[in-house]
């Protein structure tokens, strides 16, 4: 507690001298020096405080792509879960389903080059054929519909999972209390897919029992 009151005070006091009104990994929570204050400008709350977290949604598994203390733009994230992606499985995904913030020039270039086609309307003019326009218009409705659910993978987490009300103080401990809410989250899923097998398999079986009864 010591050594992070001598440097919140150091952080303070330049803040000061400077004229400052912000400094580079100021501390905010003397027993979570951890804690950053990320700016977000969300009506509720301007500023939240807490672990930003990137996630992947491949084959309903939701996978953390990037937790981190400090902000940071998701943007730069996709390549590395590509290349995540195809260590994993042995090829290149065909689609990545982002968001508009992931459509920028590297990231874009980065799929061209591995023929992965990015959601989202393509730069520039658009083609004057119709039917051209048609299927580009049906292929984004297709793509806004597939990222539904990862849109509500956070929400899910914050109301069922507790994913907004982590109690832990070390950073170790509270990154590992995220990576197992993600976890508990993807085995319930399994769960309800087996489940739901389960009592699809039975109602075969009755049915054939009863049609052999009659």
């Amino acid at each position: 507690y010591l050594l992070v009151a001598h440097e919140c005070y150091r952080q303070q006091d330049w803040m000061y001298r400077h004229h400052e009104d912000r400094i580079d990994d100021r501390i905010v929570s003397l027993s979570q020096p951890h804690v950053r204050p990320i700016v977000r400008g969300k009506a509720r709350a301007r500023v939240e405080f807490g672990a930003k977290v990137a996630i992947s949604l491949v084959n309903g598994d939701a996978l953390i792509e990037e937790l981190s203390w400090d902000n940071f733009n998701e943007g730069t994230t996709l390549q590395t879960s590509v290349e995540t992606y195809r260590r994993h499985y042995g090829f290149y995904p065909e689609a990545v389903l982002a968001d508009t913030l992931y459509r920028n020039r590297k990231n874009l270039n980065y799929c061209k080059l591995h023929h992965i086609r990015l959601s989202g309307p393509r730069l520039g003019r658009k083609p004057k054929d119709k039917q051209v326009q048609k299927t580009e218009r049906q292929t984004d409705r297709r793509d806004f519909k597939g990222r539904i659910p990862i849109e509500g993978k956070f929400g899910e987490g914050k109301r069922r999972f507790g994913l907004n009300r982590i109690r832990t103080m070390l950073r170790e401990s509270s990154e590992t209390a995220i990576a197992l809410k993600f976890l508990v989250m993807n085995l319930e899923r399994r769960l309800r897919a087996s489940l739901r097998f389960f009592c699809f398999f039975r109602n075969i079986r009755s049915l054939f029992f009863v049609h052999s009864m009659t």
